[in-house]
């Protein structure tokens, strides 16, 4: 047979495909056997090929009279598909450089793309490219199952990269179109095919793929290990954590990180501090201590606060502001969030004073972090998510304390605040140690949880030391918060002394923190107790305030705040919970406080008392302007913010 040619005398392909197919003389009995079928069938994989032969048989099937040729024909494709399926004669995907070769059933998978039958003859394609699960992820948290997928993206490369995915993601059409943002082959056209190829993958290789466990967080898991340091363990958390993941890793020299520690160490009592903090954090859970804060603040520049955090946190990965060293320049839902991934590593802020607002004032809540337990969120689709817990230590710089003089009793408990100025620098030449430090670091970290984590023997005894520090911290003025946080960072610098410098007998007894070193930065009874800190605001109140209270021997000026008498001030009851409440105290709080300790005079079961005022009853509380205090209590000790 001649083949038509193009004006170049060069064949038409197009003509030559069409050319092979006939002009069909089936009779009506030949429809009713599989020859006519067959021969259609054989050209399934040419889709245009196949619509064309399938028009001039239909055409046929008309003029003999066959009228059941459409029922047939699909009747007997999903014949051929189920035969297929039931014997089980798999394709095998055939990916140039595939990780694993897999059975892909009726999928035909090519480095062109995915394409499977369907009953109605046609042929669907699901990617157009190569894609295919390598490994089930098995999460050691929450028991939640996610896949790893490699796909070859069509460019100039061709190279397979990875994924980790939801199943919840690659098991609605709705889900993984999501997926095309990371450079995936699909559209809501094809997102039902994939879904079906994805899932097939799944179920047909379930035991060929590789099963690995993994975590989304960092710290201790219980029969593993240490996050990241266990071996195989993958990590499947979110995406935003990736970069805070890997950078908790060890580079450079070891020998050079020791040394600049050991510089640090022997330069302030402060940078030891720190440095033992540091180390604190992955105890806490042990010994059943609560989260701490250490702050280091201070109004002048160049003191070395952030070099100090620098040397923090390269005990565990890269100190590099944005990678392990973070800012307060976050929501507090971000910082909840790091803490539960960071988990039982110590988190490190720089710059408190990047949450001030357009006022000046500090926005920033210590109870939120100091919990160690996060909001309960519910889901969009019902019940509530997994509640973010954690317990670790958090490290902080900033100009000025983290608590002000209004703060909570519990938010001033949870904080060893450290001032820092220009005649006690924490750190000097900090540009050569920050240095130094940005080349070199986490390798003490692993260091020292692989021996804390070694048996229970050396757990047992890490608690015992714990609880030697925690009852001669609690012998002195402390609260129990503060001595919790003081015995951890004393027990961890002992540890790391042993562990990680490896001191001899002479270093240790100079460098090793004791108790002593520590007390002088730990608030005092008094000085944590909100009611004690709110009377002597008060006090300060009055007497700013004195020529607002009634004198009948001077004309009176502006509002009338009560009356003073005999060393005692009568203030009016709604003027008083007006200006208690402004100055970010509980009136109901304080209350009770000046009550229980005889510091204002009530009439029976109340707070107040009646009090005649030019004449006028009024309700008063009726403070006692001098108090005999027991210690040496200077409210000056905690500066507002």
């Amino acid at each position: 047979m001649l083949l038509p040619k193009d004006e170049n005398n060069v064949i038409d392909p197009n003509a030559a495909e069409l050319s092979i197919i006939p002009d069909y003389d089936y009779s009506a009995a030949d429809f009713c056997t599989p020859e006519p079928y067959e021969k259609l069938y054989e050209l399934h994989k040419t889709p245009f090929l196949y619509e064309i032969a399938k028009v001039k048989m239909e055409e046929n099937a008309k003029a003999v009279g066959f009228k059941s040729f459409k029922g047939m024909l699909q009747k007997y494709n999903k014949a051929q598909l189920d035969a297929k399926r039931r014997n089980m004669i798999p394709n095998q995907t055939e990916f140039e450089d595939q990780a694993i070769e897999l059975n892909c059933g009726t999928w035909e998978s090519m480095d062109w793309g995915i394409f499977r039958d369907l009953p109605n003859g046609g042929r669907e394609c699901a990617c157009a490219h190569p894609i295919m699960p390598i490994s089930r992820l098995i999460n050691i948290d929450t028991g939640e199952v996610k896949l790893t997928l490699a796909f070859k993206p069509p460019g100039r490369d061709k190279k397979w990269r990875t994924t980790i995915v939801d199943k919840a993601t690659v098991s609605t059409s709705r889900n993984i179109t999501v997926l095309s943002s990371q450079g995936i082959s699909v559209t809501s056209n094809s997102a039902s095919a994939l879904v079906d190829y994805i899932n097939d993958m799944e179920n047909l290789n379930y035991d060929i793929i590789p099963e690995q466990k993994s975590i989304g967080r960092l710290g201790y898991i219980p029969g593993e290990g240490f996050s990241p340091y266990v071996e195989g363990l993958v990590f499947d958390g979110d995406a935003s954590f990736r970069n805070l993941y890997q950078s908790v890793e060890s580079r450079g020299s070891i020998v050079t990180w020791y040394e600049t520690a050991m510089e640090c160490r022997r330069q302030s009592l402060t940078a030891r501090i720190m440095l033992a903090a540091s180390f604190a954090s992955p105890i806490l859970s042990l010994v059943g201590s609560l989260p701490f804060f250490v702050h280091l603040w201070g109004v002048d520049s160049g003191t070395g606060k952030t070099v100090a955090l620098m040397l923090a946190a390269s005990v565990w990965g890269n100190p590099a502001l944005g990678s392990y060293v973070q800012t307060f320049n976050g929501t507090q839902v971000g910082q909840e969030r790091t803490a539960a991934f960071l988990n039982h590593l110590p988190v490190c802020l720089d710059e408190l004073q990047l949450t001030k607002d357009s006022r000046g004032k500090t926005n920033f809540d210590v109870y939120q972090l100091a919990q160690g337990v996060g909001r309960s969120r519910g889901k969009k689709s019902g019940g509530v998510e997994l509640t973010p817990t954690w317990s670790c230590c958090f490290l902080t710089t900033g100009e000025s304390p983290l608590t002000s003089i209004s703060a909570g009793a519990g938010a001033v408990n949870r904080v060893i605040d450290i001032e820092c100025t220009a005649g006690s620098a924490v750190l000097t030449d900090g540009q050569r140690i920050s240095g130094n430090l940005k080349r070199n670091y986490g390798f003490a970290g692993q260091i020292f949880v692989d021996r804390l984590y070694q048996d229970e023997k050396t757990q047992d005894a890490v608690r015992q030391i714990y609880q030697d520090n925690f009852r001669d911290l609690c012998a002195g003025d402390s609260t129990e918060k503060q001595a919790m946080a003081a015995a951890a960072i004393i027990t961890a610098d002992f540890l790391a002394s042993q562990w990680v410098f490896r001191d001899d007998m002479e270093t240790a007894k100079e460098l090793v923190l004791d108790v002593n070193d520590i007390q002088e930065f730990l608030a005092s009874k008094e000085a944590v107790s909100a009611g004690r800190r709110a009377y002597d605001w008060l006090c300060d109140w009055v007497g700013s305030n004195v020529n607002r209270f009634f004198n009948p021997e001077l004309p009176a000026v502006g509002d009338c705040y009560g009356i003073i008498e005999n060393n005692t001030a009568y203030i009016n009851r709604g003027v008083f919970n007006k200006v208690i409440q402004e100055a970010g105290y509980s009136y109901a709080a304080t209350l009770s406080y000046l009550k229980a300790n005889n510091l204002i005079e009530t009439r029976g079961r109340a707070f107040t008392k009646s009090k005649r005022i030019n004449g006028i009853r009024t309700e008063c509380v009726v403070l006692n302007l001098q108090a005999d205090w027991d210690g040496d209590y200077d409210p000056d000790d905690l500066l507002p913010t």
